[in-house]
């Protein structure tokens, strides 16, 4: 089974939650096979922090104290056992099953898969997986594996219109404005001080329509990094009133108009 069909294998199986987790790391290093017994120092101490660092992760519900490491042969392998209780922790590997998960899972264990995936693009031979005492494969990162935040590339650049009414305006060191929409949420968007001197209508406090430039999550919706361009005038409301009287005054105006008129007329017989 080659090196393609076996990630994809270890994707789809299916992840059971125990008391175990290993970390195992292989790599060729000096024509040999990393192991207990040859392997950089540098390296083993990158791994040892690593391991470390997923199992913690930013929530902190595994006590160090209760969980074992034992180093197996083969590879450089660490076996973490005591992990009945770290829900978390299960839960992102469960979620790893997915390579665009991790603006998912804890921010530390997608720190340490990060790290993994650029390593081994840089290291042909390199790869680290995260498996059961069985053997049974949760994770594999390897240089075709695509571990990825998954929000990452859904952020294009856009220009938009923004209608709402400002509450806030200037700034003395960053100059920005505070826009309130109709939903009450308040959106902080950044200008330049001249742009804002430059403005001779107050504002502020009064319904108004901004021209942004901005990135926006093509998944959520979500605006960031908004910068001013400028100011709109709000446009005018259709009076409805108005506009029912202008209708009732040109029907009423081409009431004696026969209906087939315009039909003659573009004919040439009107």
């Amino acid at each position: 089974m080659d090196r393609q069909i076996t990630c994809h294998v270890a994707t789809i199986r299916r992840m059971k939650p125990s008391a175990t987790l290993r970390f195992a790391l292989n790599d060729r290093i000096q024509d040999a096979e990393v192991g207990p017994a040859h392997v950089p120092l540098a390296l083993l101490g990158r791994f040892q922090k690593d391991v470390g660092e997923f199992l913690a992760g930013s929530g902190k519900d595994i006590d160090p104290n209760q969980v074992i490491l034992a180093i197996e042969e083969g590879s450089l392998a660490f076996v973490a056992t005591g992990l009945s209780a770290a829900a978390s922790l299960w839960a992102d590997v469960e979620r790893l099953r997915d390579p665009a998960s991790l603006d998912l899972i804890d921010p530390k264990r997608a720190s340490v898969i990060a790290r993994w995936q650029a390593a081994a693009r840089r290291h042909p031979h390199r790869r680290y997986t995260l498996a059961d005492q069985a053997g049974a494969t949760f994770v594999r990162v390897d240089g075709d594996s695509d571990y990825r935040d998954g929000k990452a590339a859904t952020w294009v650049p856009v220009k938009k219109y923004l209608q709402g009414r400002i509450t806030d305006m200037g700034g003395t060191s960053k100059a920005n404005v505070h826009l309130q929409l109709d939903d009450g949420k308040v959106l902080t968007i950044a200008s330049t001080q001249q742009r804002l001197a430059d403005e001779e209508r107050n504002r502020l406090y009064k319904p108004a329509v901004l021209r942004v430039s901005a990135e926006e999550n093509l998944r959520s919706g979500e605006l960031r990094n908004l910068m001013l361009l400028g100011f709109e005038d709000p446009q005018t409301r259709l009076d409805e009133a108005a506009f029912d009287e202008l209708v009732r005054k040109g029907t009423q105006a081409w009431a004696d108009v026969p209906d087939d008129w315009l039909e003659n007329l573009r004919s040439g017989q009107g």
